[in-house]
């Protein structure tokens, strides 16, 4: 596996799972990657979750057994977690780009070999948002959920499910399927008998409302910035940008500008349906397969205002997009090393965009959608 593994495979999967292919299953680890990939268990691993996967010796660490986290979670979620962590609890970022011990190749083995030990087949999930109601999935919420994941979701028995970097990371679906069938050999039961679909399908649109925030009452439902919006702090002067290899701009340079209000436009080049999961607050989602780039050119400032670029998975797909726009005459452009997922895990603030319908909206409110496709 090459030294891009992590992005290609996170490319991969949402192409798989955004086409309603098969779930995405790698051929099997050699002997010697899959021991290597144990090796690193035992080091980075076993202290919380155990020698042999069964969970809860630290922290509060889930077993790495359960068929329904390995089934839905790999290898998207796996992969995520192992390299990105959950900024806020214990669990750590292990990737080497996130200051952590591994590389890309180690965390993707990693995950694989977690798979393989299971014996559970990955499943396919739906990649579009669950459609339900925030208020009464709040309701459920604190009756079912709370008593063990906390009333603000920051976790006590179960894991933080508030946590943003979760949210951010993790499908409706997947969400969903936990809330369905529980997390065998974990204390996260099956609701699928005490719930009806509905009252799922509320309970998983009250927790993506809350990727921005518990404190949140409601969603905050968006449609993408006109043109004439597409310039953050128009009337501040540029940020001071100090990229790596001319090209990457670090997490934390990018929320200093943002925080001190300087002028630039966001570029988020994943497809739309992502910027409306989660994105970075005043983004203009521009899908990396946009056919329009000339036309793009022109809705852009040509007067040298930075364009900052970000991706998934993390810098592909923005990197193509940089490409583009530099072969268009943009001097000023910059990708986020790190990547939404990266910006997220290290706690970075993502805004929510149109995911979730709230009983408190009126049935006339427009609900629009960029649709560039």
């Amino acid at each position: 596996m090459s030294r891009v593994c992590f992005s290609a495979l996170l490319t991969a999967i949402f192409y798989l799972f955004s086409t309603n292919l098969a779930a995405y299953d790698p051929p099997p680890l050699s002997e010697e990657v899959s021991k290597a990939a144990a090796a690193n268990y035992q080091k980075y691993c076993s202290l919380c979750h155990g020698a042999d996967r069964q969970g809860y010796v630290n922290d509060d660490a889930p077993s790495l057994r359960s068929a329904s986290l390995i089934r839905s979670g790999f290898p998207d979620q796996l992969t995520m977690t192992i390299g990105l962590g959950r900024h806020g609890t214990p669990m750590g970022a292990y990737l080497e780009d996130m200051g952590g011990p591994m590389t890309e190749d180690e965390v993707a083995q990693l995950a694989t070999w977690l798979k393989e030990q299971s014996g559970h087949k990955p499943i396919e999930l739906a990649e579009d948002p669950v459609s339900g109601d925030v208020v009464k999935g709040k309701e459920v919420y604190e009756i079912y959920c709370s008593v063990c994941h906390g009333d603000n979701g920051e976790g006590d028995v179960g894991p933080a499910i508030g946590n943003p970097a979760m949210l951010s990371n993790a499908s409706d679906a997947f969400l969903r399927y936990a809330i369905e069938n529980g997390r065998d050999g974990t204390q996260m039961p099956s609701f699928k008998e005490d719930l009806t679909a509905q009252e799922i399908d509320n309970v998983t649109a009250f927790l993506r409302s809350r990727v921005a925030g518990w404190e949140k009452e409601r969603p905050v439902l968006r449609t993408p910035p006109t043109v004439d919006e597409y310039i953050l702090n128009p009337d501040s002067p540029a940020p001071e940008f100090n990229l790596k290899d001319g090209t990457y701009v670090m997490a934390a340079e990018l929320d200093q500008a943002l925080r001190e209000k300087r002028r630039m436009v966001l570029l988020d080049t994943r497809v739309t349906s992502m910027w409306q999961m989660a994105h970075i607050e005043g983004s203009i989602p521009i899908p990396y397969y946009y056919e329009y780039f000339d036309d793009l050119s022109k809705d852009l400032p040509g007067d040298g205002t930075w364009l900052v670029i970000y991706c998934e998975c993390p810098r592909a797909a923005a990197e193509s997009v940089n490409h583009e726009l530099r072969d268009r005459g943009f001097k000023n452009t910059a990708v986020l090393w790190e990547g939404i997922q990266g910006w997220a895990a290290l706690g970075y603030p993502v805004a929510l965009g149109q995911t979730v319908k709230d009983s408190e909206v009126k049935p006339s409110d427009p609900l629009k959608a960029l649709d560039r496709d």
